[in-house]
């Protein structure tokens, strides 16, 4: 199954509808504006090289810098914009036909699983001689994407083997509902989310819920928001001019105390020390640290 290839020069936009997506495309934007918007279910990763590339799904809407590869399955629609020079990459299809494109493999179920990868700089450099590869219509190109997506779904196995079920296809079925719901947790951290809305979601009673995802992941839903809400605020310190208890308050911390507590703990440090040592503005309520 050959990709459709489309490439997008500052400013473009692409929509895709249903029927674009019964084949797999790839999609390389460069310079500022690009941006797609893609309607009906769909599937794929997505990879900035360069710059930021803002996302909207029906988790709500994400900013990915370089390094970053979202995974997303996804029955609503997805808009994708490109923010300052940058350089990104986008493999996607509807999502049935990625059990084709992933099937090979032992205990292999087939399709994609959502999630948010890490990837460094000689991934990166793999990834954009591939891109280039296929601009230029190498077809051996396109299989070793594959294969690139083919070790980050691999890296749930562990996962997999943990959760309930009697066979692979069984567990890797409960690893993905629990994923939608990690990934709703990551994206509104912010929020007041509570386990029985959270269990709804995957489908489970709360005890069961939190009894397969702490099996799963090794912690607890809280914990694992708990650490979301401290990541984004790390990142908040380091590239926000807002007052240390503001961003406590944008993360979904209401109390400056117990942020600055967890956040000691966290990081080893405190959350003004690390807007210094950044050099961020620096605004601060009173007893926020």
């Amino acid at each position: 199954m050959t990709p459709s290839i489309h490439n997008l020069h500052y400013g473009a936009r692409l929509t895709l509808q249903r029927g674009d997506l019964d084949e797999p495309a790839v999609l390389v934007g460069s310079g500022r504006g690009t941006s797609v918007r893609i309607e009906g279910p769909v599937a794929g990763l997505w990879l900035p090289l360069r710059g930021r590339l803002q996302l909207v799904t029906s988790e709500g809407e994400s900013a990915h810098r370089r390094g970053e590869v979202r995974v997303i399955s996804t029955e609503a629609d997805v808009r994708a914009t490109a923010r300052g020079h940058a350089l990104w990459l986008a493999v996607i299809g509807a999502p049935a036909i990625w059990h084709e494109l992933l099937s090979a493999g032992p205990m292999r179920d087939c399709g994609l699983l959502p999630a948010l990868h890490e990837t460094d700089r000689a991934g990166l450099r793999r990834v954009l001689g591939l891109a280039r590869a296929m601009r230029n219509g190498d077809d051996a190109a396109w299989q070793a994407v594959l294969d690139e997506i083919h070790a980050l779904q691999a890296r749930f196995d562990d996962m997999i083997a943990r959760c309930p079920g009697r066979t692979w296809a069984q567990r890797r079925h409960v690893f993905l509902r629990l994923q939608r719901v990690r990934e709703h947790l990551a994206y509104n951290c912010h929020l007041d989310l509570d386990n029985a809305a959270l269990a709804r979601i995957a489908s489970y009673s709360p005890w069961h819920f939190i009894r397969a995802f702490h099996a799963t992941y090794r912690e607890t839903p809280h914990a694992f928001l708990v650490r979301q809400r401290l990541q984004r605020a790390q990142h908040l310190l380091r590239s926000s001019p807002l007052a240390i208890g503001e961003i406590a308050l944008a993360c979904g911390f209401e109390n400056r105390c117990a942020f600055s507590r967890l956040f000691r703990k966290r990081f080893g440090t405190t959350a003004s020390a690390l807007r210094r040592r950044f050099g961020a503005p620096l605004v601060l309520y009173a007893n926020a640290d």
